[in-house]
């Protein structure tokens, strides 16, 4: 495989991901708008956050699965394409129903994360994929898009629109339509042509086996927390800040981005530090430091007082450690299952998405019954302690093979390094 090919598919799958994330999460900031329009109450909101995340979650296991057989290239010119027809109708929707049907069609976006992975994956070899798919994750960062122009856009562009282009917030699912069908053609001619295909001429049957192993139920909990959660705060946070703190949306916004640039930014890094320390020890760490800053978040206002400045700067740590866990967690993947990745990478991606689909729900229904709005970041806490144990239990049982608390599908594989990895 030549390097330059390798470094093409690299940047294109990472711009497009970058793209697609942007139209998968945008409802995260013009679902604010809406709610004003549509008159939404609190668990209507929830769903119509959440209903995207559900379609591009649901996909990713067999879109991984089909990428190892017939090679990325095709795989992410058809969902940019296939993204850009609902993700058009949403700026024609006037009804509630009809933003929760466009919303779930255009959600479809979402898969694009198995697709990349195992299209990367493919193209490097095993002692530079951390950083690679480290470097592709950051396209995370495209939830921050429409948090940073969306409601700039909103704001200038007249609520009559221009022309046959609708105004408002309607504006903006038209922009992107038109961005997809413009980075549909650049992966389309400009990609490797002849594409790399682990998967061709291998069973199904095959292709699923690893499926059974307990270590990849594991990874997908482990992504729910760094990922899933992500995705949820990505939604959640913007609605949050308005409510909480009363902060007009183009600031809520603005704060929502700074918590979404360490979480999708530092992947790369958390890829590298991966490569080089170990899958384990990093997302050990990770686990750690996400507890410590999920603790203040979580207390009720009356103990712990966190102010919107002092709130802000405890999710951008909660961020770092997710963009650098993000990674250490797909580090697993290609170490354990090298011919796999698209299946597995699939079913932890698939795993961790649903969990960003259910999570946002939790939200909203918790802070319906409770009043307390901390009460996402007890659900965070619960969740990263959970994990933190489950691995905890893992290392000590490598460290002590006698120990009988180690599940038969965690054992290491002959090649990995019982500590290190």
């Amino acid at each position: 495989m030549k390097p330059a090919s390798a470094s093409r598919v690299l940047w294109l799958s990472t711009a497009a991901f970058t793209l697609l994330f942007a139209v998968w999460l945008m409802l995260g900031v013009l679902a604010v708008p809406i709610k004003a329009e549509f008159a939404l109450t609190k668990p209507q909101f929830a769903w119509l956050a959440a209903i995207a995340v559900l379609s591009g979650s649901l996909l990713r296991l067999p879109l991984g699965m089909l990428t190892d057989r017939v090679g990325g290239r095709k795989m992410m010119t058809a969902i940019l394409l296939l993204t850009s027809l609902p993700c058009f109708l949403l700026s024609r929707a006037h009804s509630y129903g009809a933003l929760m049907l466009y919303a779930l069609l255009f959600g479809v976006a979402g898969n694009a994360f198995s697709i990349g992975i195992a299209w990367n994956a493919a193209w490097f070899s095993r002692e530079k994929q951390g950083f690679a798919l480290g470097t592709f994750g950051a396209g995370n960062v495209g939830a921050s898009v429409t948090k940073l122009i969306g409601p700039t856009l909103i704001a200038i562009v007249p609520a009559a629109g221009i022309g046959f282009v609708p105004g408002g917030w309607r504006f903006v699912p038209v922009m992107y339509t038109v961005a997809l069908w413009i980075m549909a053609a650049l992966v389309w001619f400009t990609s490797p042509k002849q594409d790399q295909t682990p998967g061709a001429g291998r069973s199904l049957s095959a292709m699923v086996q690893p499926l059974k192993q307990t270590r990849v139920w594991r990874f997908g909990l482990y992504y729910v927390v760094v990922f899933g959660a992500y995705v949820a705060l990505s939604l959640w946070l913007p609605n949050y800040y308005t409510t909480v703190y009363s902060l007009k949306l183009s600031h809520a916004a603005l704060l929502t981005a700074l918590f979404i640039f360490p979480a999708s930014l530092l992947r790369p890094l958390g890829g590298w530090l991966s490569d080089r320390f170990g899958a384990r020890p990093v997302t050990y760490g990770v686990f750690i430091a996400m507890a410590l800053v999920c603790l203040p978040m979580s207390l009720p206002r009356s103990i712990v007082n966190v102010g919107p400045a002092a709130f802000a700067l405890l999710t951008i740590a909660l961020g770092v450690g997710m963009g650098i866990g993000k990674a250490s967690v797909y580090k697993y993947i290609p170490e354990y299952f090298p011919r796999d990745v698209g299946a597995v990478g699939g079913l932890v991606g698939t795993l961790g998405a649903l969990g960003g689909f259910v999570l946002p729900l939790a939200f909203g229904y918790l802070d319906q019954l409770t009043h307390a709005p901390q009460s996402c970041f007890v659900v965070m806490l619960a969740l990263v302690l959970v994990s933190f144990a489950w691995l905890h239990i893992v290392v000590r049982g490598l460290r002590s093979p006698e120990a009988a608390l180690v599940l038969p599908g965690d054992r290491l594989p002959q090649h990995l390094n019982a500590v290190g990895r």
